[in-house]
């Protein structure tokens, strides 16, 4: 069979757009010769579509577009990913379908078993589960359809079992498939192709003996970015074909072609990581910004540049995503930013080639402190006089982004959102918190590897010890530890879950972990009222991480 697979970028809610999209790719594949095409989950509708599905007329909607899809639907059968109404008058509205349509109509559904509900998935909230999933006939071959989590079942991935009852790939085994799709919308986040690619897609091949397509949408959606990477493994659990990650592709595979060449060795006892760590978190990010500003219908965007590297990588990604021509950097100098931060600031626009303005705030931020004067006499001078230059800046920034409809894009990376080394209603104001999910060492990394062919990102942007410049020689280590010990104890307290036991235990010293702990505690009301930022990592701040702003547990 030539199998035809439609790594798509759909935009939530788009119903028009997206169904578009399936039909251009659908007429695309069946002229290369596909006889059957598969598309990703939620295709019709784009993933995830949240609340949206609460509303009276989207179901119904969505219904009406995959309609439309399937009379266009011709000999060559597709199957598609949509929304599907539950209208057996019991349990949620709605199912997370797979639609097998031929001939001008929708023939059949296969739904999905699993649902999700962790991290930043909540699909228990919104969909029926299936009890078994779906085998259709074409072309004399049983086809197994599954959807996305129905193959996340591997024993490595997970230290306790999550579902009950008999998983979706024990039932397809006693259906004896002769190949099975599976309809994806798997977020990205790094390393995260080794184990899809080693331990999900290939174990279940191997488990079912026969083939399996892995289907994957592509694109950002709000905080989720969607890497694509779609492949299709033999019966061994063998690589014959893959598409591109973090980019849209249309193919066609032969089922009866050979193994990739170097796709033969075994599931390893730890997935290695999949190619360049840094290159891929520097393409996601290209991607998640250009769709949330594209998809929000920006088409330009802002930055406030320090001189710093945070300020910098993000200029870069910005400049890359949406073109240097529709990128803003703005200096806003205070009196006491150092010269050499202006310096810097200026030589990465002109390498950049992104237009450069500079806005001096040091007249707004006396008059400031002299408005306040008659409150604050009594008072020694403190972080609240700091914080004034850092909303000066927020409320200069906003009012370029409003008068001239541009994304103002924030610059503050993951270990500085963790512990709150940031301004609420100042630098972090902005509509997207483009490394909210990156780590400060990773930002390091992002900028020697936009160096890495040439000078884009200054030097000394890179090599100067990091400073906010909110006070005279003014250094982050001041009030927080080497960004490398810092960032090796919020991965274990955010990420993994470990208690200031536990990672006293690791060897870090007592009272470090205690205040780092302490203050990223303190700071959940900042993390709360910040942008949306994009994920890369397996646990992001944002929908994925719930914890209350008012609470006394200490671990």
């Amino acid at each position: 069979m030539r199998l035809g697979l439609a790594q798509l970028n759909p935009t939530v809610g788009d119903l028009a757009g997206n169904r578009r999209k399936i039909l251009d790719a659908y007429a695309a594949l069946v002229a290369q010769g596909a006889e059957l095409v598969v598309f990703p989950e939620l295709a019709v509708c784009g993933y995830p579509p949240r609340d949206l599905l609460f509303k009276r007329r989207f179901v119904p909607d969505v219904a009406a577009t995959l309609a439309e899809i399937a009379t266009a639907i011709g000999e060559v059968p597709a199957i598609i990913g949509t929304v599907e109404a539950n209208l057996t008058g019991h349990g949620r509205p709605c199912f997370n379908s797979a639609a097998f349509c031929q001939r001008g109509a929708v023939v059949t559904h296969g739904r999905k078993c699993l649902l999700p509900t962790y991290d930043v998935f909540d699909e228990d909230r919104y969909f029926e589960p299936a009890g078994a999933p779906t085998v259709i006939t074409h072309a004399g071959k049983r086809i197994g359809l599954t959807i996305c989590e129905d193959i996340w079942t591997h024993p490595m991935l997970n230290t306790r079992r999550l579902y009950s009852g008999r998983m979706p790939l024990e039932q397809l085994a006693d259906q004896k498939c002769d190949l099975m799709v599976n309809l994806s919308a798997s977020p990205w986040h790094s390393a995260k192709e080794a184990i899809r690619q080693n331990l999900v897609v290939a174990d279940a091949a191997r488990a079912l003996g026969c083939p399996v397509a892995y289907v994957n949408t592509v694109g950002g959606n709000d905080e989720l970015i969607f890497d694509g990477r779609s492949h299709v493994v033999d019966a061994q659990g063998r690589v014959i074909a893959q598409l591109a990650a973090f980019a849209e592709e249309l193919q066609v595979i032969d089922l009866a072609a050979p193994a990739l060449p170097g796709t033969e060795s075994s599931i390893p006892s730890v997935p290695p990581g999949d190619g360049d760590e840094i290159a891929d978190i520097y393409c996601a990010l290209v991607l998640g910004l250009r769709d949330y500003a594209h998809k929000s219908g920006f088409k330009r965007a802002l930055i406030a540049l320090s001189g710093g590297i945070d300020s910098a990588v993000v200029a870069v990604l910005a400049a890359e995503a949406l073109g240097p021509e529709n990128i803003i950097g703005v200096s806003l100098p205070s009196s006491i930013s150092s010269q050499h931060s202006r310096d810097d600031a200026r030589a990465l626009a002109r390498n950049l080639g992104i237009r450069f303005e500079t806005v001096r705030i040091s007249d707004v931020v006396n008059e400031t402190e002299k408005v306040l004067w008659h409150l604050f006499s009594r008072t020694q001078r403190d972080v609240t006089e700091e914080n004034i230059q850092a909303r000066v800046r927020g409320v200069i920034m906003m009012a370029l982004s409003n008068k001239f409809g541009s994304l103002l894009l924030t610059t503050g990376n993951k270990s500085e959102m963790a512990v709150g080394y940031c301004t609420l209603y100042g630098d972090m104001c902005g509509g997207l918190a483009v490394i909210s999910d990156v780590f400060k060492m990773q930002v390091y990394a992002l900028a020697r590897w936009i160096n890495r062919e040439k000078e884009i990102i200054p030097v000394s942007s890179i090599e100067k010890p990091p400073s906010a410049e909110l006070r005279p020689d003014q250094k982050d280590q001041d009030s927080l530890p080497p960004y490398d010990m810092l960032d090796a104890i919020l991965k274990g307290y955010v990420e993994e879950g470990l208690s200031r036991r536990d990672l006293v235990a690791q060897g870090f010293a007592e009272p470090i972990v205690n205040d780092i702990a302490r203050k990223v505690d303190l700071n959940e009301y900042k993390r709360k009222q910040a942008a949306p930022g994009l994920k890369i990592t397996p646990l992001a701040f944002g929908v994925g991480r719930r914890i209350p702003i008012v609470q006394k547990y200490v671990s």
